[in-house]
């Protein structure tokens, strides 16, 4: 299991969300600030299985250019 981290745009977040949603994927997402102009960005949490990373990173490209994105293990992923 993986958790992706995506920096994006505030003007992708929505396409990026609905698409990776219609394609099953839990997404929790963060407003967040950064960068030389302090520009408004969104920071989504992803998880997804290791074998669904590609194509996570597939619809991310696809709708967040310039997305930046982060993977990392996770030992353990629960829902409540």
């Amino acid at each position: 299991m993986k958790l992706v981290m995506a920096v994006l745009s505030s003007a992708y977040a929505d396409e990026a969300v609905e698409a990776l949603l219609q394609k099953g994927y839990r997404v929790t997402r963060m407003s967040s600030t950064g960068g030389l102009l302090r520009q408004g960005n969104t920071t989504l949490l992803i998880g997804a299985e290791d074998a669904q990373v590609e194509a996570v990173r597939d619809i991310l490209q696809q709708h967040a250019p310039g997305a930046l994105w982060i993977v990392l293990p996770l030992e353990r992923y629960e829902r409540f």
